[in-house]
């Protein structure tokens, strides 16, 4: 058991690490026009169902490509300080990912941990099964067995 807990937690290392990694690269040097498709694309249409920006030809859609680029020409904001600046003009629904802080990063989280705790639960469960298996029955078992499997057989006789 102790082997299978160890196994656990190099693979929750392993993840974290991956992770961490994941979060912390960063691209290429982006060309401004990559950097404006790459804004526009976390950002929904805000008269669109379930378009993005980058993808959707509405005039609201049109609208923010057309701000953002131009603050992406200016080279005064970053890409969160641009897209920190779209959402307060459009509200919160304006975004295609949720930011990663606050309310909006549990509502995300949860439910990773509650699937990691439930898998974890589930094989806490199966390896005690595992080691509850049955036993052999005892002599006394199987007389008591063989008693009730006679006085079952003489009332079948007398029916």
């Amino acid at each position: 058991m102790k082997q299978n807990k160890s196994v656990w937690l190099g693979m929750f290392l392993l993840v974290g690490l991956l992770l961490a990694i994941g979060v912390s690269r960063s691209g290429s040097v982006q060309t401004q026009q990559d950097r404006i498709d790459s804004i526009t694309s976390h950002l929904a249409c805000p008269t669109c169902s379930g378009e993005s920006v980058f993808v959707s030809r509405a005039a609201a859609a049109q609208a923010i490509r057309t701000e953002v680029a131009r603050q992406v020409g200016a080279g005064t904001r970053t890409d969160d300080e641009i897209v920190s600046y779209i959402e307060q003009r459009f509200g919160g629904q304006v975004l295609l990912v949720p930011r990663a802080t606050g309310l909006d990063s549990l509502v995300w989280s949860l439910p990773v941990a509650a699937l990691i705790m439930s898998l974890w639960f589930l094989v806490r469960a199966f390896s005690r099964s595992r080691q509850n298996k049955p036993t052999a029955p005892s002599a006394q078992d199987e007389k008591l067995v063989e008693q009730a499997l006679a006085e079952s057989m003489t009332k079948l006789k007398r029916s």
